[in-house]
């Protein structure tokens, strides 16, 4: 009898362990979280209830706020090159334009340097790409891709798929306003399309807000009554800027940096606006600027009123494209809440640049002044990041694919320049090492009308250093020299002044004071210099291969 109950003990005792054991085989690996990047095109900090600008207190993007309180926002983030392409190029792979290979807009991401989709199907994840893609290559590293030629149009867009014809001719055509339409197809693809064994990355990339401005008829009457708040630096750009972008006695401002008002004579935002008018697309050649117009513009009282009335469209144009990316996004929240997906789904928002929306009379982006330079960005994911977190470590978008690939449960490759902000978003805490300042670049010198000298700079949390080179990268005054001469609006072969700028931006965060020359920074100048030339080296962004830059570099480097 003892012995009997002895062997059911032991049964009993040992059942519990067997139980557990084949629960354990045959348990599965925690779930992977699905990654959505969604990024709008020229969307910039100004535009966002969440970053305070004078726009805030129009509420342009309720939605995006809820999202943003919902997880991180990050106050400097920054992007390496302000300008469509080398942005987007820089997301992907995680380098600087030099390590890329993609320097302007002219520039093509092919298939073996299409990194975040490479190594996010290492980690198991199909991958998707919706929207604006911009990289001219076919986007084959993708699972899946519909995207828009080029810039793509705002109603009735095309869309370039994967089929049997060779990549760009399987088109499908579609019907409604692009911001709407992309949404619909990322929907398509989360509910008909995507595999529900495997994790996704999606990337969801809005046209809008990009120029020239055309909203989903819904917004025409968005904003039509409101006075939007101007910009003092429109107005009055103070000590902004150098001999670089302003020319002996201010005479360069008449075609340096596309404007609002009509200070720009090539190409200022009334050429852009008004179909009906005669200025209308009437850009001018710089070439053909007559010597006698290259005079200090001066802002008269007439002058301020056309200035603000073209500002006011100019910015209510924008707010209402923003206005239907921001609607949209909540289709796509609405959607994951609905299906379950969204607590395990990390949400990224950003746009690829920033954007200037007035600020020192200027158009566009290209600038490393801050309204170009800074990127909105912000992550939601309630498992790992704590909601309300806010940061002021610097980020930039050469970081994005390095903490994505880390999110996703991998290493970032040594290859990528980039660095994995991972533990900033998971404990919202700046670690002791991380870096302490960015570095910027623009290539494309004086292109397209707008007139942006080319330069680049770093940028800390209290200096921005900025050195104008004014030079094309490719030596345009080498006769034998081979460029682009078809690119619209180009005036490469012009050399403009070399020029540094330092703005405090502890006391000057609007860059109204340009300190280079003054005594008291000389200190800060050196130091900043150091820490310039060790980045470009670190980065390999020096111009060993641009002799005719490096010339303009050596000569200038100890400018007072």
């Amino acid at each position: 009898m003892y012995y009997k109950i002895s062997k059911l003990v032991v049964a009993a005792a040992i059942f519990p362990f067997l139980i557990s054991c084949e629960e354990k085989e045959t348990q599965e690996p925690p779930q992977k979280p699905n990654i959505i990047y969604i990024m709008a095109d020229d969307h910039t900090t100004q535009a966002f209830g969440i970053y305070g600008s004078r726009l805030a207190s129009l509420n342009p993007t309720p939605n995006l706020d809820k999202l943003a309180g919902e997880g991180i926002i990050f106050d400097n983030c920054f992007v390496n090159n302000s300008i469509c392409v080398p942005s987007r190029a820089a997301i992907l792979t995680g380098q600087n334009s030099q390590a890329n290979g993609v320097i302007d807009l002219e520039g093509e991401l092919t298939a073996d340097k299409q990194y975040l989709p490479k190594e996010l199907k290492k980690l198991g994840y199909q991958t998707a790409i919706v929207g604006k893609w911009h990289l001219h290559a076919e986007p084959s590293e993708f699972d899946y891709y519909k995207v828009l030629p080029g810039q793509g149009n705002y109603f009735d867009p095309d869309f370039m798929v994967r089929g049997e014809k060779p990549w760009p001719e399987n088109v499908v055509q579609t019907t409604g306003h692009s911001s709407d339409v992309i949404t619909d197809i990322t929907l398509d693809w989360l509910k008909n399309e995507r595999d529900p064994n495997k994790p996704f990355f999606l990337m969801h990339h809005f046209k809008a807000p990009h120029d020239d401005f055309e909203n989903a008829p819904r917004y025409d009457e968005y904003l039509a009554d409101t006075f939007i708040p101007e910009p003092e630096s429109m107005y009055d750009n103070a000590n902004n800027g150098s001999v670089g972008t302003r020319g002996k006695n201010d005479s360069l401002t008449r075609i340096i940096g596309s404007s609002v008002s009509s200070r720009n004579l090539v190409r200022n935002q009334a050429m852009n606006l008004y179909m009906d008018s005669t200025v209308y697309k009437q850009y001018r050649n710089p070439a053909e600027i007559n010597p006698d117009e290259y005079v200090k513009w001066e802002m008269s009282s007439d002058e301020k009123k056309h200035t603000s009335m073209v500002y006011q469209e100019y910015l209510k144009r924008y707010l209402r494209c923003v206005k239907g990316v921001d609607d949209n996004v909540k289709r796509l929240l609405d959607y994951l809440e609905e299906e379950g997906l969204l607590e395990n789904t990390i949400i990224i928002y950003t746009g690829d640049q920033g954007f200037m929306l007035g600020e020192h009379d200027y158009i566009d982006k290209r600038w490393m002044y801050e309204e170009a330079m800074r990127m909105p960005f912000f992550v939601r994911y309630p498992e790992k990041i704590k909601a309300g977190t806010r940061t002021d470590a610097i980020i930039n978008n050469t970081d994005f694919a390095p903490t994505l690939i880390e999110m996703a449960g991998g290493s970032a490759p040594e290859y990528m320049q980039g660095h994995s902000f991972k533990a900033i978003l998971e404990t919202g805490q700046e670690p002791e090492d991380w870096q302490k300042s960015t570095y910027y670049r623009y290539w494309m010198h004086m292109a397209h009308k707008h007139g942006n000298p080319a330069h680049f700079g770093i940028r800390t949390k209290q200096y921005k250093l900025i050195f104008f080179y004014g030079r094309y990268w490719v030596d345009t005054d080498n006769p034998n020299a081979k460029w682009n001469k078809e690119s619209w609006g180009n005036d490469f072969s012009r050399h403009t002044p070399a020029a540094w700028e330092l703005y405090d931006l502890s006391k000057d965060p609007n860059e109204m004071n340009n300190v280079y020359s003054d005594p008291a920074y000389k200190g800060v100048v050196a130091d900043l210099k150091h820490q310039l030339i060790e980045l470009r080296e670190n980065l390999n962004e020096t111009d060993k291969n641009y002799p005719h830059i490096q010339k303009v570099i050596d000569e200038h480097w100890n400018d007072k």
